[in-house]
C-alpha cells in the first residue's frame, strides 16, 4: 500500500506529488491524458515563462520533473475509487492501494449537445449510477457512452433493473454487448414535461424514466459523488486543508472551484500535500 496515490497529472497533481516526494512518502501519479492543458494553445502568464508555450508541452515538462523525482507516473484510467480502511483505486488496468488520495482531475463533466439536455439535467438525466441508479429500480434506464467508465457504470445499474438501453450518440461501442438493447444512431433531442421522457434519435423516439451520462472518462466530480464525498455545483467541497468530509480523500485545483488558472492550480497542489502530509503523520491539522 502506498502513502498516497495522486489521480490527475496536471499542475495541481504533479506539484503535489513533488512535495509529497520531498516528504518522503510513497507517491504516485495515476492518470489518464493532459485533462485541460492539451486544450490550451497559448500560455504566457505563468511565472517563470519568458516565451509562450502550449499547454501540451508545459503539462510534458511537469511530467517530466516528476520522473526526475523518480515519482511513478501510470498512464490508466481511473474507474472506481473505494474507501475502506484505506482506498482502492481500481483503474481499467489494474488496483492501487493507497492511505490517502488526491483528486486532481480538473473539471471535465462530459454532456450532450442536444435539445433538452441542460432542461432535464436532475430532472431525469444523472451522472451518478451509484447515487441514483436505486431510485430507478424495475424502471427503463437509459445510458449514454461508450467507454470503459460506461461500462463501470453499467455493471452498477445492472443491480436495479433489466431494462437498460446503451445510447452510443453515434460512437463506435468499443465492447460486444448481447443482454442490452444498443441504439447507435446520434441523439437529436430529449424530451419530457416535468421530467425527462423521450430520447430522440435519428430512426425514433426511446422512452426512458432516466439517462445516465457517462461520456468520457469519469471526472474528480464523478468519484467523489460514488463515495459520498460533498459537491456543490460540480464542485468537490474541501476544508481549509484541502480534504473532502471523507478523511483521508483530498481534492485540488479546478475540481473544488475558484479561480481556473495555472498559478491557484500549483497552489492547490503545494497546499494540499503539506496537509496529507500533516494528516498522514497524525498530526493536528492547522490552515496551510
Amino acid at each position: 500500500m502506498r502513502d498516497v496515490i495522486v489521480i490527475g497529472g496536471g499542475p495541481a497533481g504533479v506539484s503535489a506529488a513533488i512535495y509529497l516526494k520531498r516528504f518522503k512518502l510513497d507517491v504516485a501519479i495515476v492518470m489518464k491524458d493532459q485533462g485541460t492543458l492539451a486544450n490550451t494553445d497559448h500560455i504566457e502568464n505563468y511565472y517563470g515563462i519568458v516565451e509562450p508555450i502550449t499547454g501540451s508541452d508545459l503539462f510534458a515538462l511537469g511530467i517530466a520533473q516528476a520522473k526526475r523525482l523518480e515519482i511513478p507516473v501510470l498512464v490508466e484510467e481511473v474507474l472506481n475509487i473505494d474507501a475502506f480502511d484505506g482506498f482502492k483505486v481500481k483503474t481499467n488496468q489494474s488496483e492501487h492501494e493507497a492511505k490517502a488520495v488526491l483528486l486532481a482531475t480538473g473539471m471535465n463533466k462530459a454532456g450532450l449537445k442536444v435539445k433538452g439536455f441542460q432542461e432535464y439535467i436532475g430532472k431525469g438525466i444523472s451522472y451518478c449510477a451509484v447515487c441514483d441508479g436505486f431510485l430507478y429500480r424495475n424502471k427503463r434506464i437509459g445510458i449514454v457512452g461508450t467507454g470503459d467508465f460506461m461500462f463501470e457504470e453499467l455493471e452498477v445499474l445492472e443491480n436495479f433493473t433489466k431494462d437498460i438501453v446503451i445510447f452510443t450518440n453515434g460512437e463506435p461501442l468499443g465492447k460486444e454487448v448481447t443482454k442490452h438493447k444498443t441504439i447507435t444512431e446520434k441523439i437529436k433531442a430529449l424530451k419530457g414535461d416535468d421530467v425527462l421522457k423521450v430520447v430522440e434519435t435519428i430512426d425514433g423516439d426511446h422512452e426512458v424514466d432516466v439517462l445516465f451520462v457517462a461520456m468520457g472518462t469519469a471526472s474528480a466530480a464523478d468519484f467523489a459523488l460514488r463515495m459520498g464525498a460533498f459537491t456543490e455545483n460540480n464542485s468537490i467541497v474541501v476544508d481549509e486543508n484541502f480534504m473532502t468530509n471523507i478523511p483521508g480523500l483530498f481534492a485540488g485545483g479546478d475540481c473544488i472551484g475558484g479561480l481556473r488558472q495555472i498559478a491557484k492550480a500549483v497552489d492547490d497542489g503545494a497546499k494540499a500535500a503539506i496537509a496529507i502530509n500533516k494528516h498522514l503523520k497524525g498530526k493536528t491539522q492547522i490552515k496551510a
